[in-house]
């Protein structure tokens, strides 16, 4: 539009500056950053796992948690800025730790009813998967409660203090993306791994 109406002097020059430039910036720099970031996370995940797809179900949790930010942005008014791609990149972390402690439990009373050989029928895997995610909703529990005890008072802060606005849009996405990701590992995870041994053991 301003091309179309605006005739400048020779010499002169229009840039958008401001947070624009610095978004645009940013953008160029998410592309290498983000996959790059999941990347490692991957390579990490497998090295303690030994096995593609225990990897691959603990970084199901990534577009899960990214539904969480996604509302709680919407909910909160809050743009797409350099503050919120780093609370998302600090929330892939969040999410592979907590991923590797549920396949944890559930490996661990899958492999005890195994070596005792109480693996026999399908309700026999299904006790085994029910008994690891049960294990598992206290520690994940205190991992989201102390959570949302850390980034809730950084979200309540009045906007006028110094680093608010950019605390706030960090601590955002966290809070959103523990949430939803903390449904997933509890109800979708036991599902999944239920799914993978059952093909395994063929019953």
């Amino acid at each position: 539009v301003i091309s179309e109406n605006v005739s400048l002097p020779q010499g002169y020059s229009i840039a958008f500056s401001g947070q624009y430039e610095f978004m645009e910036r940013v953008k160029e720099k998410m592309k290498v950053v983000l996959p790059m970031t999941l990347f490692i996370i991957f390579i990490l995940l497998y090295m303690n796992t030994r096995s593609y797809i225990k990897t691959a179900i603990v970084m199901l949790a990534v577009p899960f948690s990214l539904v969480g930010v996604v509302w709680i942005l919407y909910l909160l008014g809050y743009n797409m800025s350099i503050a919120v791609w780093c609370g998302i990149i600090a929330l892939l972390g969040i999410d592979a730790e907590t991923g590797v402690f549920m396949l944890l439990y559930l490996d661990l009373s899958y492999e005890e009813r195994r070596k005792a050989g109480r693996l026999k029928t399908l309700e026999d895997l299904k006790d085994a998967v029910h008994y690891g995610a049960v294990k598992r909703i206290r520690p994940k529990t205190m991992t989201v409660i102390t959570t949302f005890a850390g980034l809730l008072p950084i979200m309540w802060a009045a906007s006028h203090e110094l680093g608010a606005d950019v605390m706030k849009r960090i601590a955002a996405p966290m809070v959103g993306g523990v949430f939803t990701s903390f449904i997933l590992e509890l109800m979708v995870y036991p599902a999944i791994y239920l799914l993978w041994k059952k093909r395994k053991l063929k019953f």
